[in-house]
This record gives C-alpha cells, structure tokens and sequence, in this order.
C-alpha cells in the first residue's frame, strides 16, 4: 500500500494535509540567489579564464544547480500556490535566468509524466536510453556519462518523447537570451560562459549531481525510489527527501522533513543513501551498477498510442 493513500485519510497523519500549499520564503530565497549571480557577473568580468571556470564550478554553478531545483519545487506550484499557476510559471522563467540556457518551461512539460509515469517506457525521459545503458556500461565510460549527463538531460526527451513547443517555452527562450544579450553588451562574453559554464559543469560531475543517480537507480533490488538525508539538503531545496517528494509532491521541499517526522514509521526503516559523493563512486565503480540499472515499465498510456 502506497504511503499517500493511507496518510490522506483523515484519520491517519491529518497533519500532513497542513503541510501542503505554498512556501512564502521560496520566492524571496529564489530572488535573493538571482541577483547574486548577476552580481558575480560584474565581479567575474575581469578575472582570467582560469578563474573563470574556477568560480563557474566552485560557486556559481552551485547556485545554478539549486535553482533548477527551485524551478523543480515551482513546477509543482509551490511558490504561489495551485491558484496562481501562472505566477508560478513566470517565476520559474525568473529563476532560470542565471542557468543561460532555458530550461524551466520544458522542465515543466516532461517533469509530471515523471510524476504520473514513473519509469513508464517512452513517458519518462529520465530513464536512460538503450544506448546510454550499453555503451557506458565500464567505469571509464560511466564517468564520461556523468560528465556528459547535461548533455542527455536536454536532449533524450526530444528521443524519447518528442512534444510539441508550447507559447510558454518560446517565452522562455525569448527572455533567456534576452538577458543573455543584455549581460553580454554590459560586460561581454566572460560572464556568459561563467553562467553556461557553472550550469553544465555542476549538473555533471559535481557532489550535487549525485542526487541525479541517488533518487531512482536500483542500488538494491525492489527499491527504486531514495531519499537522502545529508546536508547538501540545504543547497538543494530538500530534494533529497525523493521518497517523501514522490508520495507528496504538492509539498514544499522546506516541509518535507516534517513529512519524514510525522510518518516516521514509513520511511525510517526504507533504504536510503549517506552520501551523494558515495553514491557516485559506486555507480562508476560497481558493476552492477549503471545507466540500465532504472526500473522501466509499459504504463496504460504507452499500451495506448
């Protein structure tokens, strides 16, 4: 039995149910970590390259991976409220502004099939393709692959499951590179490649991109969702708490420990990980460990078309 189906009675947790709607702080942390890259874009104009990618991967892409887990916590309308999905959308477009590419409104469009489908052959984009699981199956290939999941990220929905571009993600893109252009023209190319840069490196072989590998690969068998507990948590809007995510996603990253207090019995006793650094070491190093280690199955919709 599904943890959500039994805390949503009412007689069962009714304060989970308290813990659902809108974090009002998300948007003013979320605004607070905006400005600060633009104010490193002025800091980083004059410094040498070197320094440039130093910072990018150092500071700057810390910030960028955590606002692409904000703009994960606003896909579920948690910075305004399920009553005002439009300021959550146009928010998100706001937070992707320091990443350099757009992101968010094609996040958005693939992440609830994630949600809906978990693990649903050519629903969701997350699982690695047939490809990725062959071809970097050795430790050398498989560290290649983290370096390179960026690079996967964007480009497998358009493989997998090709969609259609909505207003909303031309809107995105028109913004980004508008800003992109301003950056540019006020203080040139260094802090755009600082921003692009922090972007790709961080979300590759970077301590925070262990939660990509953390939160659905198989480490044991029968168990494809974990949650980890440790304190990249606050560089990371709590997406480590993935269980607790998945059974209530209408629930703010801040409020997801509250849903590992209340419903203790459910999930202190499941597997979970200790350290996101570990978790990449053993998923390049562990051969049982890899791109094909993701459950996959043929949900109703994919029987369909």
């Amino acid at each position: 039995m599904r943890l959500t189906e039994e805390c949503l009675a009412p007689a069962k947790y009714p304060e989970i149910k308290t813990l659902m709607g809108p974090d009002p702080h998300l948007k003013w942390i979320v605004s607070g970590m905006v400005f600060v890259q633009f104010l490193a874009c002025y800091l980083v104009k004059d410094l040498s390259w070197k320094w440039i990618f130093f910072w990018a991967y150092a500071f700057g892409g810390c910030i960028n991976h955590s606002l692409t887990l904000a703009i994960h916590d606003i896909s579920h309308n948690v910075a305004f409220g399920n009553k005002q999905t439009k300021w959550n959308r146009w928010f998100a477009v706001f937070a992707n502004l320091p990443i350099g590419i757009p992101y968010s409104a094609s996040f958005k469009k693939y992440h609830i099939d994630h949600h809906r489908y978990l693990g649903g052959d050519s629903l969701d984009v997350d699982i690695p393709t047939d490809f990725e699981g062959w071809f970097f199956c050795t430790p050398l290939r498989k560290l290649l692959w983290l370096f390179l999941q960026p690079l996967f990220y964007s480009l497998r929905p358009l493989y997998v499951n090709p969609k259609a571009i909505t207003r909303m993600e031309i809107f995105n893109a028109l913004i980004q590179f508008s800003i992109d252009l301003i950056i540019y023209y006020l203080w040139g190319l260094k802090p755009i490649i600082y921003l692009i840069a922090g972007t790709i490196l961080c979300m590759g072989l970077h301590p925070i991109s262990g939660h990509f590998i953390a939160e659905h690969y198989m480490f044991l068998k029968g168990y494809e969702t974990y949650s980890y507990y440790g304190p990249l948590n606050w560089l990371t809007f709590n997406v480590g708490y993935h269980m607790e995510h998945h059974d209530f996603p209408s629930i703010p990253g801040c409020r997801l420990p509250m849903v590992k207090k209340i419903a203790a019995e459910y999930y202190d006793n499941l597997p979970h990980h200790q350290s996101w650094i570990r978790v990449l070491w053993d998923f390049v190093f562990d051969d049982a460990i890899g791109p094909y280690s993701r459950v996959k199955r043929l949900c109703k919709l994919a029987k369909e078309s």
